[in-house]
């Protein structure tokens, strides 16, 4: 049997209820799954996931969200800015996992098909067209949104966190370029959104949308020749069409973001093979229910409030 290769992210196992459940994941002994950021906030959580992991599936890979390059009081190191990021990746590098620092590579199984993680960054032009960093982050406060990303994810040795974006951006693209070949198909993972039209968020955090990644990404599905594009972060679970590239949001999220009762099994999202109608630049298809349960009577297809 073809293995297959599944996704999930935002775990935020720092709250027991998801730690708990995702302690009830069934194994998957010839399967892939990919990590799509925001784990949890310390090294330990890590740890605890990627091991859970490890012991039911066949290869894990891992890209790091914000939550991840957060530091404070709670975490086991001080480390901050590059040098954490560095400390999370040889975290995984123990333990087997694929990172963005690894060499892309074919899947076993296609080699036609190349598994690319990323970590890119966020610059803030996901907010209005035009604006500046410190406009974008006003016009936010004006409705009262303001990211704890601006207290705890420290950029250092970069002055901020779009110079750390820019600096990635650049590197990830010099990679591609080099790295895949030139009949090859991609699968790009990234813990934020690569594209704008994609940030869809409910009406009382709809300003928060300058955290939400960079327009710096917005082509790659094309320029990188991608199958299908993972992504999390924004907790609204669907499957998007554009330029007949397959987008998944794959978020599970916090407690309330989830349905406990069906447990976190139903919110691994397949990748590969893949499920549903392809259709260009169609969408979205909301997943409030995970991908594989059905809802519950009466239940409903919207996105989560």
């Amino acid at each position: 049997m073809t293995p297959r290769l599944w996704a999930i992210s935002d775990l935020h196992i720092g709250y027991k209820a998801n730690r708990e459940a995702l302690e009830q994941i069934p194994a998957h002994p010839q399967d892939w799954v990919l990590l799509v950021g925001d784990i949890g906030e310390t090294l330990e959580q890590l740890r605890f996931c990627l091991d859970l992991f490890a012991e039911r599936f066949a290869q894990v890979v891992w890209v790091p969200g914000n939550h991840e390059l957060w530091t404070h009081k709670s975490c086991e190191s001080r480390l901050r800015g590059r040098a954490r990021y560095t400390r999370l990746v040889q975290v995984c590098q123990e333990r087997g996992v694929i990172t963005p620092e690894c060499p892309y590579r074919a899947l076993p199984w296609d080699p036609s098909l190349w598994l690319v993680p990323l970590f890119v960054g966020i610059d803030y032009s996901m907010g209005p067209e035009g604006m500046t960093p410190e406009q974008a982050k006003k016009w936010a406060r004006e409705e009262f949104i303001i990211s704890t990303d601006e207290r705890l994810w420290h950029p250092e040795p970069y002055p901020d966190l779009q110079s750390w974006c820019a600096a990635r951006v650049q590197e990830s693209e010099a990679r591609m370029e080099a790295e895949l070949p030139a009949d090859a198909q991609s699968v790009l993972v990234a813990h934020w959104p690569l594209r704008r039209d994609l940030v869809r968020l409910p009406k009382k955090v709809a300003r928060f949308t300058p955290w939400c990644g960079t327009v710096a990404t917005t082509d790659w599905h094309t320029r990188f020749r991608a199958k299908a594009v993972v992504s999390g972060h924004l907790h609204m679970r669907a499957t998007d069409w554009r330029d007949g590239v397959r987008f998944e949001e794959v978020a599970l999220g916090y407690p309330r973001h989830w349905h406990q009762e069906m447990g976190i099994a139903g919110y691994l999202r397949e990748i590969l093979p893949g499920v549903g109608e392809e259709m260009d630049n169609g969408g979205p298809v909301w997943h409030r229910y995970g991908s594989h349960t059905p809802p519950p009577p009466g239940g409903s297809s919207a996105p989560p409030k």
